[in-house]
């Protein structure tokens, strides 16, 4: 896994941070819940290829354990 996923994750995190309590200050909780919402779907669609490198990695090894022990 690269580095730079982690930033920006972390960069995105910052952002909506700042964005969700300018927001409820100001009296609009509704648009902050959505931007929070907003914020987590972005970081999950970066993170899918992630998890499916991960699992493609997982069966791999699984398989290759398998084929030595027989």
């Amino acid at each position: 896994m690269e580095v730079n996923i982690i930033f920006k994750i972390a960069a995105i995190g910052i952002i909506i941070a700042i964005l969700d309590t300018l927001l409820v200050r100001s009296g609009r909780e509704d648009q902050a819940m959505l931007t929070t919402l907003a914020g987590v779907i972005v970081v999950l669609m970066m993170l899918i290829p992630q998890i499916a490198e991960l699992f493609k990695s997982v069966k791999s090894l699984f398989d290759l354990c398998i084929s030595i022990e027989l």
